[in-house]
C-alpha cells in the first residue's frame, strides 16, 4: 500500500513533466470552473464549497509550483491563493445572482488567482531581488493583499456580528497576511523573530483599529475601506522599513493615503 510520501512523490513524477505554464493555466481554469459552479447555490451551501475550495485551491497551488517548496514555504507561498479564493467566493453573494455580475467576477478571479499563482512561483525560484521581476511580483502581491483585505472586511461587516467577532478576525487576517508580506520581503527558507514581531504589532494594531471603528455609524464598504488603508498604509511603511529603505517621502506617501481615507470616512458618518 503507498504511503502519502510515495504518492506525493509519484504525482510530483508525473506532474514535473508538464510545462510549468502549462500546469498554472490547468490549474487557474479547473478554479475558475468550480468557482462558477459555486455560483449557482445559494449562502446555505457554503459549508459544503468552503472546505471544497480550500483542499482545491492547496492541491492546484502545488501543482502549479511543485518544485523547491521547503519549510516555511509551505504558508508564504500557498497562503494568497487560499485567501484569494475564499474571499472571493464569500465576496459574490453581496452581489446579485445574475449572469451580468457573474461572468465578469469569474473572469477577475481567475485574472486574480492567476496574478497570484505567478508571483508565488517567482518567490518559489528565488529571484534575486535586485531584479524587475521580483519587485514586479512584491508590488502585485501586496496589491492584491489590499484586495483581499478590503472583501475580507467586507464580508466580515456583512454578517453583522458583535464587535468581538469582528476585532478577532480583523486580527487574525492582519497577522497572516503581513507575515506572508514580511515574509516574502527577504524569502528566508525559516521565519524570523523580527518578522513575526512586526506581523504581531501590525494584527494588534488592527484589532485596535477595528475596535475603534466597530463603534460608528458607517456602511459596510466605509468599514472595509478605512480599515484596508490601514493595513495597507501600516505594512507599507513597515516593509520599507524592513527593507532598509524607509525615507521621508515614503512614510508621507502613505501616511497621505490613510489621511484621505479618514476622511471620506469621517465624512460618511451618519450618526
Amino acid at each position: 500500500m503507498l504511503n502519502l510520501k510515495s504518492l506525493r512523490q509519484f504525482f510530483e513524477k508525473k506532474a514535473i513533466k508538464i510545462d510549468k505554464r502549462i500546469r498554472l493555466v490547468i490549474s487557474v481554469s479547473i478554479l475558475g470552473l468550480l468557482m462558477l459552479f459555486s455560483t449557482f447555490f445559494n449562502f446555505d451551501k457554503a459549508s459544503f464549497f468552503l472546505p471544497v475550495f480550500i483542499i482545491a485551491t492547496y492541491l492546484l497551488s502545488y501543482f502549479s509550483l511543485l518544485e523547491g517548496i521547503k519549510k516555511i514555504s509551505w504558508f508564504g507561498l500557498f497562503l494568497m491563493p487560499e485567501l484569494i479564493t475564499l474571499f472571493f467566493y464569500l465576496f459574490y453573494f453581496l452581489f446579485p445572482g445574475r449572469w451580468l455580475t457573474r461572468l465578469p467576477f469569474i473572469f477577475i478571479y481567475e485574472i486574480s488567482i492567476y496574478a497570484v499563482l505567478l508571483c508565488a512561483n517567482i518567490f518559489n525560484v528565488g529571484v534575486e531581488k535586485n531584479l524587475q521581476l521580483y519587485r514586479a511580483a512584491f508590488s502585485i502581491n501586496f496589491f492584491y493583499q489590499a484586495v483581499v483585505s478590503f472583501l475580507f472586511y467586507n464580508v466580515l461587516f456583512s454578517f453583522r456580528y458583535l464587535f468581538f467577532f469582528n476585532i478577532i478576525g480583523a486580527g487574525i487576517s492582519a497577522f497572516l497576511l503581513s507575515l506572508q508580506l514580511f515574509w516574502s520581503i527577504r524569502l528566508n527558507p525559516y521565519l524570523e523573530r523580527d518578522i513575526l514581531a512586526y506581523s504581531l504589532f501590525t494584527g494588534l494594531l488592527m484589532v485596535e483599529t477595528c475596535l475603534l471603528v466597530s463603534f460608528l455609524p458607517l456602511r459596510t464598504a466605509v468599514y472595509a475601506l478605512f480599515l484596508t488603508a490601514t493595513y495597507y498604509s501600516v505594512t507599507g511603511i513597515i516593509h520599507h522599513h524592513i527593507d532598509e529603505k524607509l525615507f521621508t517621502e515614503t512614510i508621507r506617501e502613505y501616511a497621505s493615503v490613510w489621511a484621505f481615507v479618514l476622511i471620506i470616512t469621517l465624512l460618511s458618518l451618519s450618526w
